[in-house]
């Protein structure tokens, strides 16, 4: 038999009365765990920093451009994002000034080798890849790696002593120098990305 509200049990007043006191607790507690800052969004709030900042930029370690660095006569034989260091390079030739990458760095890395989704992140590839090197020049389609944000960044070496890479500039860009971004881990060898 229904009551004065419709309701046939306590059970049914409970279950309509404790689902949304629940939620409305939840969303405080996590209010008060994570405050908002003035004027960010929640999905800002909730992400780690994975930008790129100033801070992690060394402007005094050389220049940067979005313009060619690798003598066409170089890449000539090679189509880009082939597998080879050279269409690793020609991809990111392709792609100067490009915003789209901005963020997933990594994803470039590995789009300029012809695949995709093979490491989470920066770190994780830093982490995975061997042999790791610390000193040297960097040869050609080299990943460089760099422990900037919070998942690392990583380009790819031009052969000279130069990078291209994602947020140069705010774009995919090249820099004269490994050492355009602070916190130089070292690089790995040209090789199409695997696990």
């Amino acid at each position: 038999m229904f009551d004065s509200l419709g309701i046939n049990s306590t059970k049914n007043l409970l279950s309509r009365i404790a689902k949304p006191a629940a939620v409305a607790a939840l969303a405080v507690a996590a209010l008060a765990l994570s405050p908002v800052a003035a004027g960010a969004s929640p999905a800002q709030q909730a992400a780690p920093s994975a930008a790129i900042t100033a801070a992690d930029i060394n402007p005094a370690a050389g220049t940067f451009t979005t313009t060619d660095a690798v003598p066409a006569s170089v890449l000539t034989a090679f189509s880009s994002a082939d597998g080879t260091p050279a269409g690793a390079v020609a991809w990111y030739r392709a792609h100067l000034g490009s915003t789209a990458y901005q963020g997933y760095c990594e994803k470039a890395a590995e789009n300029a080798y012809g695949t995709t989704g093979i490491w989470a992140s920066a770190n994780a590839h830093w982490n995975g890849a061997s042999p790791k090197h610390t000193s040297g020049t960097p040869p050609l389609g080299s990943f460089v790696y760099w422990n900037i944000s919070a998942y690392g960044h990583v380009g790819i070496a031009d052969g000279s002593g130069g990078i291209y890479a994602s947020s140069i500039g705010g774009k995919i860009g090249h820099a004269s120098s490994v050492h355009y971004f602070n916190n130089y881990r070292g690089w790995t060898p040209a090789a199409r990305p695997r696990h």
